[in-house]
This record gives C-alpha cells, structure tokens and sequence, in this order.
C-alpha cells in the first residue's frame, strides 16, 4: 500500500474514528490528539500486514482512549463548577443513512448518556460504545480489546444496566426539540417567567459549565422556580451585541450565542414529554473555541 492509498484509506475511516473516540472521551481535543496519534501509527505501520484496515484502526483508537481515560482518572484532575462534554458537531458520516441508526448514533452521542459513561471504567465505557453505538459484534470487540467474549457480554451488561439507571429520559425527535428549543430561548429572552414555568419540568436541572473562567453557577440549579428565575435575572443582563444561531450538536438542536462575532455560551435542553427537564450552559471559552466559524 502506497503512502497516498494509506492517507485515502485514513481519511475514509476518519469520521468513524473521530466518532469512537469523541464518545470514549468526552472531549474534542483529546479525540482530535487520539486519532492524529492512530494516524501516525497508522502511516509508520507495515500495512502488508493489515488485512482489514478499519478493524485495525478502531482497534487502535480504541486502546488510546483507553490509556487515554486511565490516565486522566489516575491524575484525578480538579474541575471548577460542574462539568459537561464538549460540544460536538457531529455530521453522521460514521452512520448509514437508515433514520433509525441515526438516531442511535444521537443517543450515544447525547449529553445526557455522555455524562453517564464518565462513570463507567474505562473498559465499560469502550465495549458500550463499540456496541451501542457502531454495533459492533461481542466476538469483533473482544478481538478488538484481546478480551474473551464471555467477559466482553458481562462488560456489555453492567455498561448498559449503569446508563440505563441512570440516563434521563428525554425526546429524540430533533424537530421537537427544534420546536421547544425556539419557544424556550423566546420565553428566556423576554424575561418572560411565566412563559418559562409552562415550558420546564416541575423537577427540571440546569448545569452550567464554565471551568471557572467565565460566570457560570457553581452548583447543578434544581426545580422549576430556581431554574426559572435564573434565567429571567440573566435576561436582565444580556449585552446589546448578542445574536443567536441554532446549530446541531451532540445529536439533538442547539442553541449558539455570541458576543460580537465570538461564541459566548451554548445552550442544550433535554426535552420530555413536551417540557424541558434540563437545561446544559456551556459558557467554558476553551469549549466553545471550535465553534467560532460555525
């Protein structure tokens, strides 16, 4: 294989990869350090040897992202305020076009089930991604991972009993959410409080990460009225130069807000059965950095 056939056979299999590794992560930049890693690996390998050149690099994304996650558990590094995934655009290229497999992949790439897998092992969290979200085989992952296959089925289990328990239920359908999203943002904007209490569940959350570099609450808000008011006393304060742009992000609408022509914040609401049980404020500046030209 010819350095230009490895280069177009890389790039083909780059979406997937980036895909892999995203939800393994959790985080754009250590996704984006991953796969240039596989790459390097990928261009200095003797390819004669590699008979399925997309098993091979799943493979090896996959084991970075497993060295990768335990080394950020071992160095159990402190985070200011609550923190959230890193918004990703992601364009499904990874996916068939089946609408029901392109819902799957938005599950699995949903901050509701991302904040979930932070919990799981390093392990879990790969064989619930390869599986869950790429239907991976149990027999192709546990060659994958150089595990048995009856361990991988156990793994498999306990993953998905744990995101399971713990996920939030919330409405997959994008035009919903699009819909509900709209008539939050007009509610929140017009300090209109009453609006926003018919919107918000009783029990509804909003988590704001800012990694102490931007304001931001430092703990999850909870029940309507303390979601609500904050929103209005934001309202209040909103600088004249703000525009809005609705974007896709982790599988569901999003909500972009700049300063100028610099993204401010990022605002995602989890919706169920018509009203909105979290709100997700991404206000950290090194997050939204990759959403500037967006």
């Amino acid at each position: 294989m010819t350095a230009d056939l490895a280069t177009d056979v890389f790039e083909e299999h780059r979406p997937l990869l980036t895909g892999v590794a995203y939800r393994m992560l959790g985080r754009v930049a250590d996704a984006e350090d991953v796969v240039q890693e596989a790459w390097l690996r990928w261009y200095h390998a003797d390819r004669t040897e590699v008979r399925e050149p997309r098993a091979y690099l799943v493979r090896v994304v996959t084991r970075l992202a497993i060295d990768r996650l335990r080394q950020v558990q071992a160095r159990g590094e402190a985070y200011v305020g609550p923190w959230l995934p890193e918004p990703y655009l992601a364009e499904f290229t990874d996916a068939a076009p089946d609408s029901a497999e392109r819902v799957v992949q938005a599950d699995t790439v949903s901050l509701a089930v991302l904040v979930v897998l932070e919990s799981l092992s390093p392990l879990e969290r790969a064989v619930f991604v390869l599986r869950e979200a790429f239907g991976y085989p149990y027999a192709e992952i546990a060659a994958l991972l150089d595990r048995g296959e009856p361990a991988v089925r156990q793994l498999a289990g306990r993953a998905r009993r744990h995101v399971a328990e713990r996920r939030p239920r919330y409405e997959v359908d994008p035009a919903r959410r699009r819909d509900l999203t709209e008539r939050f943002l007009a509610a929140a904007a017009g300090g209109d409080l009453e609006g926003l209490m018919g919107l918000l569940a009783p029990d509804v959350r909003l988590v704001g990460d800012s990694g102490g570099k931007a304001k931001a609450p430092v703990r999850v808000l909870h029940t309507a009225d303390k979601v609500g008011r904050f929103l209005v006393g934001v309202a209040r304060s909103v600088p004249a130069d703000l525009s809005f742009r609705v974007l896709e992000v982790n599988g569901g609408p999003a909500l972009l807000i700049l300063s100028g022509d610099k993204p401010d914040s990022l605002l995602q609401l989890d919706v169920a059965d018509g009203r909105v049980t979290a709100v997700y404020i991404h206000r950290n500046p090194d997050k939204l950095r990759y959403l500037a030209d967006r």
